[in-house]
């Protein structure tokens, strides 16, 4: 039977570079090796981590794998005998590599704006309207003046559908708000090389908000690369969004946001004074709140039919 450890030592065989476990299962695609595992879980890169780790952990250095670097983990076949120097040369190549490669996508951070538009409006925790944010539309500042200031996309939900008007009447008398509003930062990837950038840029303009996210369509699956994603999460209380293109309800709340119910009211009044986007979503909330039903135009969800156009347009799959 042909093993998970088989396919890793045929990649590295023919590759005979350090590689990140996801760098072995993209190769093991490429080479089609996948296609000679009996079955092949949710998480292929993640099992292949953690079979490199066991390996090492339980045969030392009698294991057929070293570890070259820790982050992101790099393996590499101990029978290849490679010494530090190339080692060194062969991952700032690969680093190269994947940075060129990030930088020529056919698409840009703003195409993916209706794939979280539709995830939003369609998954349960949410069930909201969204609005992007054109911070090229915001008003001209000293340099860094309202740097990390604008989320890409800001949304709302509204409990006109889900509830009674009875009970939104009852609410609005005791002074419950069910009312929600979020803050979306979208990225491509998040790995090692971007996390602390874009992690604080949530951060930092997301605190006018209910509940801030990170929403990208590929995040680093290594495990240290997780818990330090969980552990920043834990800290600051953003959530972390995965969009998966082949099937967009499918995406995964990695960590979840801590609910903040104490608005940042000035940051939003700064927003809202800087960016007509902005200024606009909030009247539009407030009108839509006034009259109990949505009648304000948000950004258009998009039909499955023409969701699947547009990700081929867009060159996104």
């Amino acid at each position: 039977m042909y093993t998970l450890i088989d396919l890793i030592v045929d990649v590295f065989k023919a590759a005979q570079i350090p590689m990140s476990a996801e760098e072995i299962w993209a190769k093991a695609e490429e080479m089609q090796l996948n296609k000679m595992l009996r079955s092949v879980g949710k998480t292929p890169a993640a099992s292949i981590g953690a079979r490199i780790y066991t390996d090492i952990k339980d045969n030392g250095e009698q294991s057929a794998f070293l570890q070259v670097s820790r982050r992101p983990a790099r393996f590499l076949l101990r029978s290849l005998h490679m010494n530090s120097k190339q080692i060194a040369k062969e991952i700032e190549k690969s680093e190269e590599a994947e940075i060129k490669k990030s930088n020529e996508s056919h698409f840009n951070e703003r195409d993916l704006h209706p794939l979280l538009v539709k995830y939003a409006m369609e998954n349960p925790h949410f069930h909201c309207y969204t609005k992007t944010i054109y911070q090229e539309n915001s008003v001209r500042r000293v340099k860094g003046a309202n740097e990390w200031l604008h989320p890409d996309l800001v949304g709302v939900y509204f409990p006109f559908g889900d509830y009674s008007s009875e009970t939104t009447k009852l609410q609005s008398s005791m002074n419950v708000n069910s009312i929600k509003l979020f803050s979306f930062e979208m990225k491509k990837h998040l790995d090692y090389g971007n996390l602390r950038q874009c992690f604080f840029q949530a951060v930092s303009n997301s605190s006018w908000a209910n509940e801030g996210y990170l929403v990208c369509l590929k995040i680093n699956s290594e495990a240290d690369f997780k818990n330090e994603l969980q552990r920043l999460s834990n800290a600051f209380g953003i959530g972390i969004i995965r969009l998966n293109v082949e099937n967009i309800t499918d995406s995964d709340i990695v960590c979840p946001a801590r609910y903040n119910e104490n608005i940042d009211w000035d940051t939003l009044d700064r927003l809202a004074d800087d960016s007509p986007d902005f200024k606009n979503f909030i009247s539009d909330l407030t009108e839509d709140i006034a009259l109990r039903k949505v009648k304000s135009n948000y950004d258009k969800v998009l039909s499955d039919e023409k969701f699947e156009s547009y990700l081929k347009e867009k060159k996104i799959i």
